[in-house]
């Protein structure tokens, strides 16, 4: 029965979320920008690249989850536009838009797509919304969406403020490998908040 109160509760929030006014959506995309906003702040600063390790990914990633595609994204938005224009709330309490164009640009661009895609799935596929499945949509999501564009964005950063293409293995260094064992705690974390607070039907 405590079961079956529990698989209620969970669907019934989540339809509350989506079927909700576009008021209280809005609003909940800018508390959600906010979580990114306070997850950017904990970070290992890596003396070899200006990308540090953040929990802000874990934000991005759920936020399609909570949220679905729209609003998640919409976050994600919120997120990257009030950051270069008035909140300083970028890793390290950072904000503007000189911190936007910078090195981790591309990396921005990605958080929104990421979003995007997550919150897609999860809002047309209710059979991916298990543990394993979720994982490997956030894994795509983490890998791929967020790293592709970040890493260009990284490389085209290194060029015009160095002068110098970053050779492959030097792109990787600096904005890929260091974060990889930490991208899979937060995308298992992320799974894990789709098999308990997302409903599987």
């Amino acid at each position: 029965m405590n079961m079956n109160n529990y698989y209620t509760a969970r669907k019934n929030i989540f339809q509350g979320i989506r079927e909700s006014s576009t008021v209280a959506k809005i609003l909940m995309s800018f508390l959600m920008a906010c979580f990114t906003g306070l997850m950017a702040q904990i970070i290992i600063p890596l003396p070899w690249t200006p990308v540090p390790i953040t929990a802000q990914t874990f934000a991005v990633l759920c936020s399609g989850l909570i949220l679905g595609e729209r609003y998640g994204c919409l976050s994600q938005i919120l997120y990257v536009a009030l950051g270069a224009t008035c909140v300083p709330w970028f890793a390290s309490m950072s904000g503007g838009i000189d911190v936007l164009l910078g090195s981790n640009c591309g990396y921005f661009i990605g958080f929104i797509l990421a979003s995007y895609f997550i919150g897609t799935i999860t809002d047309k596929y209710a059979d991916a919304r298990n543990f394993t499945k979720m994982a490997a949509v956030i894994g795509v999501a983490n890998f791929a969406i967020i790293y592709i564009p970040g890493l260009a964005g990284l490389a085209l950063w290194a060029y015009m403020s160095q002068g110098a293409m970053l050779s492959i293995s030097e792109l990787l260094i600096m904005g890929f490998i260091p974060f990889i064992v930490g991208d899979i705690v937060k995308i298992l974390g992320a799974a894990s908040v789709s098999k308990v607070f997302l409903p599987k039907e």
